[in-house]
């Protein structure tokens, strides 16, 4: 984009003062690691956030241009805007920046597959063709108005998504995108909650066409098609990609997404499309344990401009105060001569602060004095990892960001510290749903505790604490000293309690600036002590009550010598909060019993917030009492197995996060006199074809799961445990699964219905609470971005 500060005035109806500053690039985010030349904050009120906070912070880095929800202080040299609502307002901008666009506008949309469609169309590309697609899933109300700010204004075409959650987003979403071409993806049950029914879905997403003059769709997606033909029968040209040659896929999913491909580059004048040319969509960005104490951000097949600048941001993120890394390809297809991208991505690694830049391949190789950083250049992947520095990795944060032709999976696999083909997948994204979902519950200024003990419910460690610092949770809460030390030690910077405080670690939370929770007198003055020895004051204890659990905490009897004693420790501790934990409230059958220990900590906590001179927070409701107890919300909530997708019962709201997932490495075809496993326990029936998975009770399978009673998943389809569940492996039957082949993935739990693990606790009689946490610190976790 490019635009005077007056003009956004008076596009956006909004006022302006100061200097009239030119802009070419939006700013969102107050922590982006790099800024651009003439960049503009948006500076946006949410629920629990409100960024004009920030606008100093941005003043400071070189940012003089805003566009604000009320009026501020003029600062020296900076120009404002100031709007009713950003959002709105952006908009209204990228609804102008279109109509400037003389390109032809694709707008994609869809319940599965807008990703991948939009992918693959510049994968397949003919050379020459300069197009821009939205980077990453960027398809919300935000998204898409950053996505058409970004369009430079030379390219061909301009392919953007379109996503919507809910009923009246799609209009407005047609009226700033104006697509000249729609392509709609397949129609599923995601993002169904806030629909009445599918078709209800069907006819939201179909506003996206409704000035578009061509329209292509595959008819083997009902009601959709069913619906599109009656309403644009007339006036619009539709294109039903059935009848394309696709890719010869071997999924049908995959198959349809290929004639989407080929029916957009019909309708588009051009040749069919090469599909040899196809290569795995990075769907998100995934971070891993890397060797040499390294942290890997796998970004790579997404190798583009707009993604390198988010994925850098993502990258100062996770770094936490690591040095930091950046292996990058050649970029293909930008439509850019040499000189002017890689002077761009240049100066992006600067305003970055990447400590190492590794480039790979010809044409950065002739473009190395654009990097002014610590460098080296390789003419290929397997040049780089014959001659790979241990100084490019030991300690540091990397970033792999590679074009379809470089084999990264390669790098990947050389530099990922745990090679178990057993990984646990962790969609950082759901969790973030999850915690805005409980947060939605909230009333106004209510704060947010979430639980992070025990590595996250099985979750991890760090990178989940990150999300939530990130977010803007209040607490972080953990069982164990330990946990908090570890903490502290990757970067975490919040507050974090620790639930199970002993004497034995008062030191190291104190010196760690961990905060305990005091269940008894005597853990009051023993942490008093401990904070006396390190010359603190006023240090945040957290004092438990005991309402009704009777595990730990004060109980009213007790009260009057807790207040004495903390009369007595006033210079040494401070009071953070009063608490108390439910024991039934995701028990409808006992109902009665949780209102009376919210009726307990009502008065308990009253009677020692009326006698302390300061205020403190009180909180009680755990994640089933956030929906079942507004009541009980007081000043603050804690958030544990919500968070990871699971409710008092079950959620189609809420998004499980972990996916546990290994790979066949042997198939046996086995007579039905044959037995399978220890002790014989795997009785055959039939001629079988068993698949040998790395996945045992070490790992966290339990042996009750064998003998049939849980099937993983294979090409989708349910695929039992055979026999016993052995240490390390088992063995599952795939019989009457066409095309199984050894290296083909198994999942073993996942958020797919009869495949969760509150299914599996259902079948061992237990809750997803011990599923979660029982997966074993071998199995390699990996976090998933978009």
């Amino acid at each position: 984009m490019n635009y005077t500060l007056s003009e956004i005035a008076r596009i956006c109806g909004g006022t302006f003062t100061g200097e009239n500053r030119r802009v070419t690039e939006v700013v969102t985010d107050s922590r982006s690691c790099g800024m651009p030349a003439a960049p503009l904050f948006v500076a946006m009120c949410g629920a629990r956030h409100d960024s004009h906070d920030f606008v100093d912070g941005m003043y400071a880095r070189g940012v003089r241009a805003f566009l604000v929800e009320r009026p501020l202080d003029e600062r020296d040299g900076a120009g404002y805007v100031v709007v009713g609502n950003a959002i709105d307002a952006l908009q209204r901008l990228a609804a102008d920046w279109r109509r400037r666009f003389g390109g032809t506008v694709v707008g994609i949309t869809g319940s599965n597959g807008k990703t991948v469609v939009k992918e693959w169309i510049a994968q397949t590309a003919p050379d020459g063709v300069k197009l821009f697609r939205s980077p990453r899933s960027y398809n919300s109300q935000l998204g898409a108005a950053l996505s058409l700010l970004m369009i430079e204004g030379d390219e061909r075409f301009a392919l953007i998504e379109a996503g919507i959650s809910q009923p009246g987003e799609m209009a407005r979403l047609e009226r700033m995108i104006s697509p000249d071409v729609v392509l709609f993806t397949s129609l599923g049950d995601a993002h169904q909650e806030h629909f009445a029914s599918v078709e209800e879905k069907c006819a939201e997403k179909l506003l996206l066409a409704l000035h578009a003059p061509k329209i292509i769709y595959h008819s083997a997606y009902e009601p959709l098609t069913s619906m599109l033909r009656e309403v644009y029968a007339a006036g619009h040209e539709l294109h039903d990609a059935a009848a394309e040659a696709g890719g010869g896929l071997a999924d049908a999913a995959s198959e349809r997404n290929s004639q989407l491909v080929a029916a957009f580059w019909r309708v588009a004048g051009e040749p069919a499309p090469d599909f040899g040319r196809l290569q795995r969509v990075a769907m998100r960005l995934e971070v891993k344990e890397g060797i040499n104490d390294s942290l890997l951000v796998d970004d790579a097949y997404n190798s583009d401009i707009n993604s390198l600048a988010i994925a850098l941001d993502y990258l100062h993120g996770v770094a936490a105060g690591r040095p930091t890394t950046l292996i990058l390809s050649d970029i293909l297809q930008s439509g850019m001569d040499d000189d002017e991208l890689y002077a761009r991505v240049a100066a992006m690694v600067a305003a970055a602060g990447v400590g190492r830049f590794v480039g790979i391949g010809p044409k950065l190789q002739a473009q190395a004095e654009r990097f002014v950083c610590d460098k080296a250049f390789y003419a290929s992947t397997d040049d780089y990892l014959r001659r790979i520095d241990r100084a490019d990795i030991a300690g540091r944060a990397v970033l792999l960001k590679g074009n379809r032709d470089s084999r990264f999976e390669k790098l990947e696999h050389a530099l990922s510290r745990k090679s178990h083909t057993t990984v646990l997948e962790v969609d950082l994204d759901a969790m973030t749903h999850n915690l805005n979902y409980f947060r939605s519950h909230l009333r106004p200024g209510v704060r947010l505790v979430a639980m992070v003990k025990a590595a996250s419910y099985g979750a991890g460690d760090f990178e989940v604490a990150q999300l939530l610092q990130h977010q803007g949770v209040d607490y972080l809460a953990v069982a164990f000293a330990d946990e908090g030390v570890l903490l502290r030690e990757r970067g975490i910077t919040m507050p974090v309690v620790v639930l199970n405080a002993d004497a034995d670690s008062f030191d190291a939370m104190a010196a760690n600036r961990l905060e305990p929770e005091i269940y008894s007198l005597r853990s009051l003055h023993e942490f008093a002590a401990a904070v006396e020895r390190y010359g603190e004051q006023r240090y945040p204890i957290h004092v438990k009550l005991d309402t009704g659990m009777h595990r730990l905490g004060f109980v009213e009897e007790e009260l009057p010598a807790l207040l004495d004693a903390l009369a007595r420790c006033g210079r040494t501790v401070r009071v953070a909060s009063v608490f108390a934990h439910f024991c039934t409230s995701d028990d409808p059958a006992q109902d009665d019993f949780t209102r009376l220990q919210i009726a307990r900590f009502d008065r308990m906590s009253s009677r020692i917030a009326e006698a302390l001179p300061y205020p403190v927070l009180r909180h009680t409701a755990n994640s089933a009492a956030i929906e079942r107890f507004p009541e009980a919300q007081y000043d603050m909530c804690r958030l544990g197995l919500g968070l990871y997708g699971f409710g008092f019962e079950h959620n189609a709201a809420l998004r499980p996060v972990s996916t546990l997932r290994t790979r066949i490495v042997q198939i046996k075809r086995l007579a039905p006199t044959e037995t399978v496993g220890y002790g014989r326990a795997g009785v055959l029936s039939r001629p079988t074809v068993t698949a040998t998975v790395p996945i045992g009770y070490a790992d966290g399978l339990d042996r009750h799961l064998g003998c049939g009673a849980w099937s993983m998943r294979v090409k989708g389809r349910p695929a039992p445990i055979v026999g016993r569940v052995c240490m390390d492996s088992c063995m599952i039957d795939v019989t009457d699964i066409d095309g199984v082949a050894e290296g083909d993935e198994a999942v073993v739990f996942s958020p797919a219905a009869g495949n969760t693990p509150e299914a599996m606790a259902e079948v061992l009689g237990t809750i997803p609470y011990e599923i979660l946490t029982s997966v074993a610190g071998r199995v390699k976790r990996i976090y998933l971005k978009e």
